[in-house]
């Protein structure tokens, strides 16, 4: 975490514990390690703020997934709500510890893969009641057949009642 003018930013994981150069731009903050830019983040406006994106430190909680319950901005690792409902069925089903690994290897993914991907293969997998980061990972690679997100039919719409309004009622010959 970097702290700029009272706000907190989040950088990458293997910047912990490395001296970085913050540059403030009017819209931006700026993060530099060495003569290389390593972030460029929106400015936050105001103190006491924070802006943490998980793919900075995933692979740290990864790699100590316990740090995870108790984490400071925890709630800024959950990306979108079928992220959210996933935790907490993973939590239901396999206990704290072992929920919160599996979560992190589904936001790992997320990470690599995509979030709209992974996103997409929670709400299936979801509904389905099947959620794991083995089974994310498996559909994601194409290995577990995935159902149609939603079977829409729309019947074809019989134009003859538009000439029946445009002709004042009577129907068209």
């Amino acid at each position: 975490m970097i702290p700029v003018h009272r706000n907190t930013y989040s950088g990458h994981s293997r910047l912990i514990g490395e001296l970085v150069e913050v540059r403030l731009k009017s819209d931006t903050v700026e993060v530099w390690y060495g003569d290389r830019k390593m972030e460029d983040l929106p400015r936050l406006r105001s103190r006491g703020k924070h802006r943490v994106d998980y793919r900075h430190i995933i692979d740290w909680l990864v790699r100590k997934p316990g740090a995870f319950e108790n984490y400071r901005y925890r709630e800024e690792l959950f990306p979108r709500s079928w992220f959210r409902m996933s935790y907490d069925a993973l939590r239901e089903q396999w206990g704290p510890r072992r929920g919160a690994k599996e979560y992190l290897q589904i936001l790992a993914l997320a990470a690599r893969r995509g979030e709209s991907l992974v996103e997409e293969t929670l709400r299936v997998l979801g509904k389905e009641g099947r959620v794991s980061a083995t089974t994310v990972a498996q559909m994601l690679e194409g290995n577990v057949p995935c159902a149609p997100i939603t079977a829409v039919e729309v019947e074809p719409v019989s134009l003859t009642v538009f000439d029946e309004l445009l002709s004042g009622g009577e129907a068209a010959a």
